[in-house]
Parts: C-alpha cells; structure tokens; sequence
C-alpha cells in the first residue's frame, strides 16, 4: 500500500534548503575573497559558476514555498 502524500513539513524542508544554500553561496563568496589571488582563473570561474547555480536554486526553493503556502491555504 501506498503512503499517503504527507506534505505538511514541505514549507520547513525548503526554508532549510534555502538556509543551505545561502551558508554555503556565502562560503563560496568568502573563498573567493580569501584566496582569489591563490586561485587559478578556472578555479574562480567553477566557484563562480556554483555560486550563480545556488542564487537560481534559491529563487527556485522560494517559489516552491509560495506555491505550498498557498496550497496549504
């Protein structure tokens, strides 16, 4: 048998998912900072590459959150 499709914690998983993903952007950005002058030019450029994944996973969880906030209601 099936489990039913629980989605009560759904908005709590994706605010942590967001919490993640800006702590570890942020990490990236601060890396950058740190050791940009130690970094070879593709190195910076995956770091930077990562970080722009992360801004549109962001957005992308935060949609996803409206969109079960309104479900909810």
């Amino acid at each position: 048998m099936a489990k039913p499709d629980d989605r009560s914690d759904n908005v709590q998983k994706l605010n942590e998912s967001i919490q993640n993903t800006v702590s570890n952007f942020r990490e990236g950005q601060k890396y950058l900072t740190e050791f940009s002058e130690e970094l070879s030019s593709e190195q910076k450029h995956q770091i930077e590459k990562k970080n722009a994944k992360r801004l549109n996973a962001i957005d992308g969880f935060r949609e996803e959150v409206k969109d079960e906030q309104a479900d909810q209601q």
